[in-house]
């Protein structure tokens, strides 16, 4: 049995079992501290041990925080906007729960405070990596969480599907326009978004030494699931390479040397030079994937060269021309 007493104006619980350390805790109410008892004995009498608690009312949510950024994001090939996104963490209020008193309501309230400020996908990164970030405390730091609050709350819907595709005259706007601009690599970069699909950064990420001209094939060694993939060139996406290369610096071992920053700048003024609104420069992935589809390749030779894992992800991208689809019927 557990001992309650009364000790300086407070309730005092104290638990002891054989074999396992003396736990004792301190309570404004006699109730509180006989429901501690019967919890904490439950779980002594269920799994022979006596987890301590006591990190848990000393340590933060942003404490974790700051130990998943130093030690954990730094693995992590999207390093920079995970750090990013845990500093916003990190100034929110609930980064100063400490974790005996994090709950799922907690997790709720932040959810439905971001919604009102950011968007549902932004929303649930930041969900994502709260959540991450208890699993890791639970199973490689070894903090007594009995569980993951972020586990057991509603995840917002994200519905940010997009249709664009490049429309009647739109890609040849946008190649006459690249010769307005002040990047010589413009127009190449455009075919090859378009004929490949390919993603933003693996394209900002090629080298020279990726592209095989006898092959006729791009090889990337590192993708965003992690994955090699080789990526076959079209006539057009492949002459385009070797008409660029035939003008780049010998000295510079990228094909595209900018940052994407930098492409999302040239992006913008692009669109102004070509008179084209509302077009991402992924839309034009969601282009080159259709057309594979387009020109009669199955579900496995386009995911081959997109890199897409999942058929569900895939399909997302697929925006097939209706046009395009009764021709094929006959």
């Amino acid at each position: 049995m557990a001992t309650i007493r009364k000790l300086r104006g407070r309730w005092q619980a104290q638990v002891r079992r054989r074999g396992t350390k003396p736990r004792a805790k301190s309570f404004d109410t006699k109730t509180e501290a006989e429901a501690w008892a019967r919890a904490l004995e439950a779980e002594v009498d269920k799994h022979g041990l006596a987890p301590d608690t006591k990190i848990l009312e000393s340590t933060t949510l942003g404490d974790l925080l700051k130990r998943y950024r130093e030690e954990v994001s730094p693995t992590k090939r999207g390093a920079p906007q995970e750090i990013q996104r845990i500093g916003v963490l990190e100034r929110h209020e609930i980064a100063y729960r400490t974790l005996v008193g994090l709950s799922p309501a907690d997790m709720s309230s932040f959810r439905d405070e971001r919604l009102a400020s950011v968007s549902p996908a932004t929303t649930l990164r930041e969900m994502a990596i709260l959540s991450h970030v208890l699993e890791v405390a639970i199973r490689d730091w070894g903090f007594p969480l009995g569980r993951n609050v972020a586990k057991l709350v509603r995840r917002p819907s994200v519905k940010n599907e997009r249709k664009r595709r490049l429309q009647n005259g739109e890609e040849q706007r946008l190649l006459l326009a690249c010769d307005g601009g002040k990047t010589p690599y413009m127009k190449t970069l455009l075919i090859l978004a378009i004929e490949t699909g390919m993603r933003r950064g693996e394209l900002l990420g090629l080298t020279w030494s990726d592209f095989s001209h006898n092959r006729r094939v791009i090889t990337l060694d590192l993708t965003k699931n992690g994955e090699s993939r080789e990526v076959p060139l079209s006539q057009r996406a492949f002459d385009a390479l070797v008409c660029w290369k035939a003008n780049a610096n010998p000295d510079e071992p990228r094909i595209f040397p900018m940052s994407p920053g930098s492409l999302e700048q040239a992006w913008r003024r692009l669109l102004v030079r070509a008179g084209i609104e509302a077009l991402r420069f992924h839309d034009l992935r969601h282009e080159g994937v259709s057309r594979l589809f387009e020109l009669g390749l199955n579900v496995i030779e386009v995911s081959t060269i997109s890199g897409h894992k999942e058929l569900r992800m895939l399909r997302r991208y697929s925006h097939l021309s209706a046009d395009n689809l009764v021709a094929r019927l006959g």
